[in-house]
């Protein structure tokens, strides 16, 4: 930086070094940690410009349709219609920054030999729902357009029969219930979601609490069963943080650290997410009319982890 940009902007003045790139796009590069100065990650374009060396890492171009790749599928359902498959965690829905490649898209057109949905676009075919990287559990994709918009309708509608469990630190109070609020883009962290006075768009979750583990009249964690009425994002994990009980291993709404014991359990098995899985996915299929309901066991990881928390 020259002296005379010390004290600018830093977006403003590498719009005006980069002038293909647009701010957005700067400030989209800036937030994955690809500006440097003097070698220390600089991760917020609205900062002044100080004196050094800055650096600006911009990857290389990325296909703008995603290719098939050969990625193995547990595939529960398929038709010529629609195919439902029990996504591992760890695995993105769709193409977004930082997961180009290795996508359920990805598996999908290599799995489906091209034949899905056009109606979520080039980067998302097929994708009618979409669940968190990191929460592992069923998914239903759209093979045809008007398997697409029957699906579409029916997760507007919430007629949809979708359960998931969840394993928290802690345990909500009451023990069963219904959380009713307005969610939208957190004003403080655009990369979150918060419960909003004002805006958003409603959010409902009911819950109930299967097994607490721990002290009887102070758990340390459960087993929560959390039914959705609405699918907005995050929303089971910001629901259940705000009944002070996240989701155990969230690094984005999991608040402090969990119990002693609680945390040993997740140190001596290596459990690194969140602790969700989407067990039930029920609907009528759009175009047969058949009712359709699926569940699947918690994954090997959850499953440990739930058999350390009822060791305590």
């Amino acid at each position: 930086m020259s002296a005379d940009d010390v004290g600018e902007r830093l977006d403003k003045i590498l719009a005006s070094r980069f002038e293909t790139l647009s701010r957005a796009r700067l400030q989209a590069l800036i937030a994955e940690g690809r500006l440097s100065l003097d070698g220390a990650a600089v991760t917020d374009g609205s900062h002044k410009a100080r004196a050094g060396l800055y650096q600006l890492l911009i990857p290389a171009p990325i296909a703008a349709e995603p290719t098939p790749e050969d990625i193995p599928l547990n595939v529960l359902y398929e038709d010529a219609h629609l195919i439902v498959v029990d996504k591992p965690a760890g695995m993105a829905a769709h193409p977004a920054p930082g997961n180009y490649t290795g996508t359920l898209v990805h598996a999908l057109l290599h799995h489906c030999r091209g034949s899905l949905s056009g109606v979520g676009g080039v980067a998302r075919p097929g994708i009618v729902h979409r669940l968190d990287k990191e929460t592992s559990g069923v998914m239903v994709a759209a093979k045809t357009d008007a398997a697409h918009q029957g699906l579409s309708a029916l997760f507007s509608t919430h007629d949809i029969d979708r359960l998931y469990i969840a394993l928290t630190r802690g345990a909500p109070y009451p023990a069963s219930g219904t959380i009713q609020t307005q969610l939208g883009r957190s004003p403080h962290d655009r990369k979150k979601m918060a419960i909003l006075k004002h805006g958003g768009r409603e959010a409902i979750t009911h819950y109930r609490v299967e097994e607490a583990f721990g002290p009887a009249d102070k758990p340390v964690a459960a087993r929560v069963a959390c039914r959705l009425e609405t699918g907005r994002t995050h929303q089971i994990r910001v629901h259940m943080a705000s009944k002070v009980a996240p989701c155990l291993g969230d690094p984005v709404y999991g608040g402090g650290p969990p119990a002693a014991g609680v945390k040993a359990v997740i140190d001596e098995i290596g459990f690194k997410r969140q602790a969700l899985h989407a067990a039930v996915l029920g609907f009528v299929h759009p175009i047969t009319g058949e009712t359709l309901r699926f569940e699947t066991p918690r994954p090997a990881d959850m499953a440990a982890l739930e058999a350390g928390l009822k060791a305590l």
